[in-house]
């Protein structure tokens, strides 16, 4: 994300708990793409029977990337009937808020024609956009990896108090004269080093494990604690780090041989410190780096961070994806599995976000929104997938198109 909250949970089970994660800056959603804006019709279809006008797809125009798409037919995408899809709609404007060129006329429509219902939406959808089926451009497999990712929402204090003993830290004041600067351990043992955060406090938390998850994570909320007991909320977005190399702490237990591979996941590794506080402080210095924040408002508590297209990412509707081979704000439809309902998970979705372990061309990565919900299906999805791509219709493609 542009404060991308790294590779997500479920890629973090294979990668940031193991091998770490990097935030991405938000790309010119139009480099790179033909600057071709179709002629709109005379006038606007109706979404329930009328189509835009057939043109002639230009040739092709590909990009260097592991996609390639195939076309295909509404019919042919799983449970399409079945979904809520005009819950895609507020995703969809977002990403319609700076819409490329092949998007400038469809994104116009879809704003003066919301949807009354979902029957409503899909109608509209299948007037103006074709699915492409994604596969391998190098051996044409279809099939890939569902994973999730989240936002960690921690209660939080401002001033210390029992129970909240943990910081967290806005950057030192010689972190750019200091590189790299102090490790976590010295941190939380040299007098210099506490010295260097003393008054740079930007809040109080309850678990050391939780600070770790936010510090991989780069990004996350705060729920203030007011004494009357009502909530307030509050991003903590990144704001450096101490460039000191980043250890997985779920490779360190992994190494110790105390989880097996297949438990890496954040409810394993808080149940792990649970039951060991005497080694949580080995587990945790293992990781030298430490992430520091900032405060931004939380005007709307109900959108999540901005994803690497530069706009909010919405739970269960936003997915992060390789940019070579589907386009930030296209539409696409995802056919995995839920594994906590034990169910399939078909539903619309937009391209919205990236990272670094989200790569290839059937892979994807659910932002499932913020809380512990969130955390548990994030940790829980890796699950087979098959995707399509909902492509303006008449538009050139920007990668290479397989076979009709």
């Amino acid at each position: 994300m542009t404060a991308v909250i790294g590779a997500a949970v479920g890629a973090l089970v294979l990668t940031g708990l193991v091998a770490g994660c990097a935030s991405v800056p938000a790309p010119d959603a139009s480099t790179g793409r033909p600057e071709v804006v179709s002629s709109a019709p005379a006038a606007a279809p109706s979404t329930a029977t009328v189509a835009p006008p057939v043109r002639p797809a230009p040739a092709p125009s590909p990009l260097d990337g592991p996609a390639q798409w195939v076309r295909a037919d509404f019919q042919d995408l799983p449970g399409w009937a079945d979904d809520r899809s005009a819950e895609l709609w507020p995703a969809l404007l977002s990403g319609c808020s700076r819409p490329p060129a092949p998007w400038r006329e469809f994104c116009a429509r879809a704003a003066l024609q919301p949807p009354d219902d979902d029957a409503a939406a899909r109608r509209f959808l299948q007037a103006w956009l074709q699915p492409w089926r994604l596969q391998s451009a190098r051996d044409g497999r279809t099939d890939g990896l569902a994973t999730g990712y989240f936002e960690p929402q921690l209660d939080a204090v401002r001033e210390r108090r029992p129970g909240f003993e943990v910081a967290l830290h806005a950057p030192p004041a010689d972190l750019a004269s200091r590189r790299p600067h102090f490790s976590r351990q010295e941190l939380d043992t040299l007098p210099a080093a506490q010295a260097a955060l003393a008054g740079r406090e930007l809040a109080w938390i309850q678990d050391p494990v939780d600070l770790m998850m936010l510090q991989i994570q780069g990004s996350g909320r705060l729920r203030w604690l007011d004494t009357d007991g009502r909530h307030r909320h509050e991003r903590v977005a990144f704001a450096g780090h101490n460039a000191q190399a980043y250890r997985s702490p779920g490779r360190w237990l992994l190494d110790q041989g105390e989880l097996r591979g297949d438990t890496v996941s954040w409810g394993a590794i808080r149940a792990w410190a649970l039951k060991n506080p005497q080694r949580r402080q080995a587990m945790l210095w293992s990781n030298p780096r430490v992430v520091f924040f900032r405060l931004e408002p939380l005007p709307d508590p109900n959108q999540g961070p901005r994803g690497a297209q530069g706009v909010p990412l919405t739970p269960m509707r936003s997915v992060a994806v390789d940019p070579r081979a589907v386009p930030y704000g296209s539409p696409m439809w995802i056919s995995t599995r839920d594994p906590l309902a034990d169910r399939p998970l078909q539903r619309l979705v937009m391209a919205q976000d990236t990272g670094t372990a989200i790569v290839g061309p059937v892979r994807i990565d659910l932002f499932t929104g913020w809380g512990d919900e969130a955390l548990v299906l994030a940790s829980r999805l890796k699950e087979p997938l098959r995707a399509w791509v909902l492509w303006p219709r008449g538009q050139p493609l920007p990668v290479s198109g397989g076979p009709p």
